[in-house]
């Protein structure tokens, strides 16, 4: 349930996929892989038994590592991390974590924020989604809807303008047609992906962000 609008920090998933990992870290999957398989992270921040799963705190410091990459060195970044996790244990503790390591200091506060908005609106784009079986033979669609969200995500992801989405799918709002696309990249289809096609008006690594982290020296 949502309080003013958020959810409530427990309510959100506390175990998350590599796909939900990479959305709410704002990375891409195969960064996501590169994070286990170079052993970036402390292993308690995450589990490989059956399938790949992450804590959601481990998102933070995932975030932190890709977008310190042309700020701080492979070695920096990693003792940050080491240093971070020894004083951070708690969501909130994240908050306001500052690690101070030589001549930089890391605030992670802007970090922290930017994964905290992207878990709810993950969370916000699987409330979204129904699946059944009497509609579209269990297709997952735009709950109220008979809109398949991959046919909208694709063609977000085509680049075809809002605008024109919501002209050829007028029983969607504004923001169905942003969560579509969150929810296609944390809950990919099975398959080929589907072309986007002119039907219904519509045709068919990770952009390096500067650090919003201050890091300044002492």
């Amino acid at each position: 349930m949502m309080v003013g609008g958020r959810y409530p920090m427990e309510t959100l998933m506390d175990r998350l996929t590599t796909s939900e990992a990479a959305v709410a870290a704002g990375v891409s999957v195969p960064q996501i892989h590169r994070i286990i398989d170079e052993k970036i992270l402390p292993e308690d921040l995450y589990s490989t038994t059956q399938m790949r799963t992450f804590r959601t705190d481990a998102c933070i410091l995932i975030a932190f590592y890709f977008e310190t990459a042309e700020s701080l060195t492979a070695q920096a970044r990693l003792r940050t991390i080491r240093n971070a996790m020894a004083h951070c244990g708690s969501w909130e503790q994240w908050q306001n974590c500052i690690v101070e390591d030589h001549s930089i200091t890391v605030r992670f506060f802007d970090i922290w924020k930017g994964v905290e908005e992207r878990l709810h609106q993950l969370m916000r784009a699987r409330e979204m989604v129904i699946e059944d079986p009497e509609i579209l033979s269990g297709t997952p669609v735009i709950k109220g809807t008979r809109v398949p969200v991959y046919d909208i995500a694709a063609a977000v992801d085509s680049g075809t303008p809002k605008d024109r989405i919501l002209k050829s799918y007028p029983s969607l709002k504004d923001w169905q047609v942003e969560l579509a696309s969150v929810y296609a990249k944390a809950v990919p289809p099975r398959g080929r992906p589907k072309r986007v096609s002119s039907a219904g008006g519509l045709q068919g690594s990770i952009t390096k962000k500067r650090l919003r982290t201050p890091l300044s020296g002492r």
